[in-house]
C-alpha cells in the first residue's frame, strides 16, 4: 500500500516535469530512463525475475527505438547516422542480452549509453538554443 501511493507521486511528479521540460530535457529523461530500465533488467536477471526483466528489457528497448525514430534523418550527417546504427545495435543487444540471460551484454549496452546520455547533458545552453531555432525555421520554410 505504501508503494503505491510513492508510485502515484512519482508518476505524478514525472508528468509535471515532462510538461516543463525542452526537446533536449526530454531526450536526456528517455536517455535516463533507457539507463534505468536497464539496471532493473540487470537486478531481475540476478534475481531471476523473468517477468520483470522481460518488462523493462522490452520498456528500455521501446525507448532506445523512440530515440532512434526521433532522429532528424533529413540532415544527413555523420553524427545521426551513427546514432542511427548505434540505437539500432543497442536494441539488438538487448534481445541477445533476453535471450541469453546475459549480464555481460546489459553491461555493454549500458556502456554503450551512458557516454551518449553524459555529451547530451553537457551541450552548451548556446547550442541547445541554435538548434532549437533552426528546428522552427526548418518548420516554419516546410508549411
Amino acid at each position: 500500500m505504501y508503494n503505491r501511493g510513492i508510485n502515484a507521486y512519482k508518476q505524478g511528479n514525472l508528468k509535471q516535469q515532462v510538461a516543463q521540460a525542452d526537446p533536449h530535457q526530454l531526450t536526456l529523461m528517455l536517455m535516463q530512463g533507457s539507463l534505468d530500465k536497464m539496471a532493473y533488467a540487470k537486478g531481475c536477471m540476478e534475481r531471476k525475475d523473468y517477468e520483470g526483466k522481460a518488462e523493462h528489457l522490452s520498456k528500455a528497448s521501446a525507448i532506445l527505438v523512440h530515440l532512434r525514430d526521433t532522429l532528424d534523418l533529413d540532415m544527413d550527417n555523420e553524427v545521426t547516422n551513427n546514432l542511427y546504427a548505434l540505437y539500432e545495435y543497442m536494441v539488438s543487444r538487448l534481445t541477445d542480452a533476453h535471450v541469453q540471460n546475459s549480464l555481460t551484454i546489459m553491461d555493454e549496452v549500458i556502456g554503450l549509453m551512458l557516454p551518449i546520455k553524459t555529451a547530451w547533458s553537457q551541450i552548451p545552453e548556446e547550442a541547445k538554443q541554435e538548434a532549437y531555432e533552426l528546428q522552427q525555421q526548418k518548420r516554419q520554410s516546410a508549411v
